[in-house]
């Protein structure tokens, strides 16, 4: 049998309580790391309760980047769903959605604030 296909998608969104610094463009930086481990313990828990959840895979950060405000931290990941015939299938109006919910209006992702109009969802 073949395996199944695999579908990525983007996800955007911008942290307000995160001071970009030059150190998180830096991808072997401590200060990159030990963010992106923060990023999956509460991106990856929000996906596997979507409707993606059962074929979730995960997401990896690809991005740091620094905002118009340069208080604020934009995170630009790539995730990744199975698209095999049995996977629930992705839609990133209804996985929007689904995050809008769980982030609290696009307002809370654990302890950071999000600027409630960065999220996107590209697919």
């Amino acid at each position: 049998t073949l395996a199944p296909a695999v579908k990525n998608f983007t996800l955007n969104f911008t942290i307000t309580n995160l001071r970009f610094t030059a150190d998180l463009q830096n991808p072997n930086s401590r200060r990159f790391k030990s963010t992106e481990k923060v990023m999956y313990h509460y991106v990856d828990p929000l996906l596997q309760g979507s409707s993606i959840g059962p074929a979730y895979i995960g997401c990896k950060v690809m991005a740091f980047r620094s905002t118009k405000n340069r208080d604020d931290t934009g995170v630009d990941a790539m995730c990744s769903c199975r698209d095999g015939p049995s996977d629930p299938k992705f839609d990133r109006t209804t996985i929007y959605h689904e995050l809008s919910k769980m982030t609290n209006g696009i307002t809370k992702l654990g302890h950071y604030s999000l600027n409630s109009q960065s999220l996107y969802v590209n697919g």
